[in-house]
């Protein structure tokens, strides 16, 4: 799977978190019910200094066995204190490009993503949805480098 070496500077998150594990069975539903919440309840289109148009799953908050996800918008400053506020660190991530349905081929992504040999630093993960026409969206995946 191929990606590239970038540097971003610290983002500020704000959006619906839940905690959750790989090893929950509940895992898929958690992350979907807290997507359904955040556009369906009219989240999205209320979030205040919003930086782009991009929706963002972060995952953070890992330990030994589960991490906090977050649906949410990068903001240019936290203008929403009903939401809960996340920091993206600074730093190298890998990116990964994605074109295709946002469960399917995510989730797919993920499980390679998770074989590779990458020198994580669990800081913080995540998506950032691009586009989606048709069901076919555009998506990035960084993941937190050492």
């Amino acid at each position: 799977m191929n990606y590239e070496i970038v540097t971003l500077p610290e983002k500020i998150v704000v959006g619906v978190t839940a905690r959750t594990s790989h090893t929950d069975p509940q895992c898929q539903q958690v992350i979907g019910g807290l997507w359904q919440k955040f556009m369906g309840e009219g989240i999205w289109v209320s979030i205040q200094n919003q930086a782009n148009p991009y929706c963002l799953g972060l995952y953070s908050g890992y330990d030994e066995t589960s991490y906090d996800v977050t649906v949410g918008a990068e903001v240019t400053k936290n203008g929403n204190p009903e939401l809960t506020e996340k920091i993206i660190p600074a730093g190298s991530y890998a990116l990964f490009r994605i074109k295709g349905d946002v469960v399917k081929d995510v989730a797919e992504a993920w499980d390679k993503i998770w074989t590779l040999p990458l020198e994580r630093s669990f800081t913080g993960d995540f998506e950032e949805y691009l586009s989606n026409e048709n069901g076919v969206a555009e998506i990035k995946i960084y993941i937190a480098l050492k």
